[in-house]
């Protein structure tokens, strides 16, 4: 058996998985909206793929269902390893009065952590894995995909002699996408904040929500 990941081509022996970062994203954006002083929160990608615009979407409606005043800049790198051009776009986001950054741009991200670091008083997200430890002095959370979970789930489905060749949608209902709040800066995170966010993700794993995605045509800013 092979599994792709973000595949969407399947056969007798091959699954793809697909992942809904914009899940994760929503809730990232609800979190943003809440603790922004300044109503201006960023996003920066690697490259403008639709599994990033969908990500960016879903954050800055997150960030709009608790704050209708905030305002969100998107910028693109336009690769995913050139660390010195994620600060830059870092940078000229502050510099526009973005307090707070989601960041979907893999090595180039490394970059944007250090333009908060640079800038205490800005709030960084990690994206895919958990980078709480990264700059833990300003990363206020990360949107976690658990990648081995995933995996495990369709092996447990090879090992009981259910799987079916499909792309498999795995999200925070199964426990592989999540937000994953650091330990660290929790304690400045409002009580209303973790509630709502609580209450979103409860909806979310029953099924009665989900997170908006762009309509068609929708382009980034």
């Amino acid at each position: 058996l092979y599994v792709t990941t973000s595949g969407n081509r399947t056969g007798p022996n091959l699954a793809g998985l697909e992942f809904a970062f914009e899940e994760g994203s929503y809730l990232a954006g609800m979190l943003a909206g809440a603790i922004t002083k300044s109503n201006r929160i960023g996003a920066i990608g690697g490259q403008e793929i639709p599994p990033v615009k969908r990500s960016f979407y879903a954050f800055e409606q997150g960030a709009k269902s608790v704050n209708p005043k905030v305002e969100v800049v998107t910028s693109f790198i336009g690769n995913w390893d050139d660390a010195s051009a994620g600060k830059e776009q870092a940078l000229a986001q502050i510099r526009r009065g973005a307090d707070v950054l989601f960041q979907n741009a893999d090595a180039a991200g490394l970059g944007i952590f250090q333009a908060a670091r640079e800038n205490p008083s800005v709030r960084v997200f990690g994206a895919n894995a958990d980078q709480n430890g990264v700059a833990p002095e300003v990363t206020i959370a990360s949107v976690v995909i658990d990648l081995p979970h995933a995996f495990l789930l369709v092996g447990k489905e090879v090992k009981a002699g259910t799987f079916t060749p499909r792309v498999i949608s795995l999200g925070l209902a199964e426990d592989v996408v999540r937000l994953a709040i650091n330990p660290r800066l929790e304690g400045t995170v409002p009580a209303a904040t973790k509630a709502a966010i609580d209450s979103v993700r409860a909806l979310m794993i029953k099924g009665t929500f989900r997170a908006p995605l762009p309509p068609a045509g929708v382009a980034a800013r």
